[in-house]
């Protein structure tokens, strides 16, 4: 690590946690984003400002003014542009030794397959059930660790699913593809714009903390938090032993 590096990142690394090696860690992984709005925007950003050595934005959409409101990384003078070129510009106003692929585009299943076997974590920061399930079966394909996210109102929700860890669930174990689920979006809900901050920079903690070695501790838990009441639940969440999109590859592996 250079001695710049050793300045830049001195605040985690006098973390007794986090140390020398954790840094370095960070700065060799890779994070794939799924999202470039709300809670893609502070999961980002806190992701280039700590260091992660290349990070991957995935998103089809272009910067709106309604999405101003929230959307932090984005600018009025972005308007029009592409949200992951948007998103690439404030990472490399933050930290411009961080390499960001962009690929604008939706999250499909021949994109997944691209891009997960060369990253360390994935962050869900979409908003749409069926992306989710589809970015969850890849998860679970490549054994990489999935950090969701979700906001609506005043209510967000956050979680860490990891597969690697046997008695983990997945995202399908706790929202069975199956299950229907009306769709509501913040366009015509409304959103309250420090909630996405709140869920994506929880989201980007709980990356950090995978990426350094440390570990994350929600895995297995839906954290909840209503912003109009200040209110913050854990729910434990168990893994389903006949779940159809997880158990196939769990038992391939034991035998």
């Amino acid at each position: 690590m250079r001695d710049e590096q050793l300045l830049r990142y001195s605040r985690h690394i006098l973390l007794d946690e986090w140390g020398v090696e954790g840094q370095e860690r960070v700065l060799q992984s890779h994070a794939l984003i799924i999202g470039a709005g709300g809670l893609g925007s502070p999961a980002a950003l806190y992701l280039a400002s700590a260091g992660v050595g290349h990070i991957s934005l995935v998103d089809h959409d272009h910067v709106d003014v309604t999405n101003l409101q929230r959307q932090i990384a984005h600018s009025q003078d972005r308007v029009g542009q592409l949200k992951v070129a948007s998103l690439q510009a404030a990472i490399f106003a933050i930290n411009p030794e961080v390499q960001v692929s962009c690929y604008a585009q939706k999250a499909d299943l021949a994109l997944l397959d691209q891009c997960l076997p060369t990253v360390d974590v994935v962050l869900d920061c979409t908003d749409n059930f069926e992306t989710r399930q589809l970015i969850n079966q890849a998860c679970v394909q490549y054994a990489k660790p999935l950090v969701s996210g979700s906001a609506l109102r005043f209510d967000g929700q956050v979680a860490v699913y990891d597969t690697r860890q046997a008695d983990s669930p997945c995202y399908a174990c706790v929202f069975p593809p199956t299950q229907s689920f009306e769709e509501v979006r913040c366009a015509t809900m409304g959103v309250l714009a420090p909630l996405v901050g709140v869920i994506g920079s929880l989201q980007a903690a709980e990356a950090l903390k995978l990426l350094s070695g440390m570990g994350s501790k929600l895995q297995g838990k839906l954290m909840m938090f209503n912003a109009q009441h200040m209110e913050w639940q854990t729910m434990r969440t168990d893994r389903n032993l006949d779940c159809q999109v997880c158990s196939p590859f769990r038992n391939q592996a034991i035998s």
